[in-house]
């Protein structure tokens, strides 16, 4: 009796409703909702704020939860650990990634992935969208970054460094900013924010920038830079082949940001199967 409503309880508590849990679970709403009151009932605690428009958990939710998804994560792997003695990864993995990382730096290593494990499917939607991952069905999302969504499992896969950099010609005609102060008297090559961050005496800070060019694609404004039109800041995987061949110089680098995890996410609730564990580690392993 004692693991009765923990199930219903994890599901409910990660979709935030009664009826996404059933409907995962296979079971009626109705029988959730016993489940979960026969739960708080034995627990003597209430675990759960129900309204008609929401459900939240409680401080006390909160705590048994977390212990409740460890225990269930640990039955998921000792049950995994077993039938993969006797299976081979196969089957489909939905994904996501952003679209110029995706391009560049993932996909080449999916397919390579693909060429040893014939028997998996991979299909993979490029987005610079945040997707709802559970909503969406995905089995794995490939984000940037800091990560904001706790209810997410994570993984580290690799790092990305941001430079600053412009070509020598333009620096020759143009001097080289030694300053943030001094980005003012140069033409910076913009993408979608019109800021760039920086560390300075220790704090992060994102400074208000401007230029003649404005493009939403980082290959474009590498061209700009590399024909001299101005100062770019973009992550390493755009500039690093002509910042070894001189083409680009990196400038301002004490004022360099921290780099930036890669991250590999998956729901808590989507079972974490050989071949999806498969990729992830392969992912980690030949990612730079």
């Amino acid at each position: 009796m004692r693991w009765d409503g923990i199930s219903e309880f994890v599901y409910v508590a990660e979709y935030e409703s009664f009826t996404r849990a059933a409907k995962e679970l296979g079971i009626s709403t109705a029988q959730v909702s016993r489940q979960i009151s026969a739960l708080e009932k034995r627990l003597s605690i209430k675990l759960l704020y129900r309204t008609t428009r929401k459900v939240s958990l409680t401080e006390e939710g909160r705590v048994f939860y977390q212990h409740c998804r460890g225990v269930l994560d640990g039955l998921d792997a000792a049950e995994q650990a077993v039938s993969n003695l006797q299976s081979k990864p196969q089957g489909r993995i939905k994904l996501t990634a952003p679209v110029t990382y995706g391009e560049q730096q993932l996909v080449p290593l999916i397919n390579d992935f693909m060429v040893q494990y014939r028997d998996i499917e991979v299909t993979a939607f490029l987005s610079n969208q945040k997707i709802d991952l559970v909503e969406g069905g995905y089995d794995l999302a490939i984000r940037v970054g800091k990560l904001s969504d706790s209810t997410l499992m994570a993984k580290k896969l690799s790092r990305r460094t941001n430079f600053v950099c412009a070509a020598p010609a333009y620096l020759n005609h143009y001097g080289t900013p030694r300053t943030l102060s001094e980005l003012g008297q140069h033409n910076c090559l913009l993408g979608t924010r019109d800021y760039w961050r920086f560390i300075e005496t220790g704090k992060e800070r994102n400074l208000p920038v401007s230029g003649t060019v404005q493009y939403n694609s980082g290959h474009s404004l590498v061209d700009a830079a590399l024909k001299g039109l101005g100062i770019v800041q973009l992550p390493d995987y755009y500039v690093q082949k002509y910042l070894k061949t001189g083409e680009l110089v990196s400038i301002l680098d004490s004022y360099r940001e921290p780099e930036e995890s890669i991250w590999a996410i998956y729901p808590h609730n989507r079972h974490l199967s050989p071949k999806i564990r498969l990729l992830v580690d392969y992912l980690a392993e030949h990612l730079v």
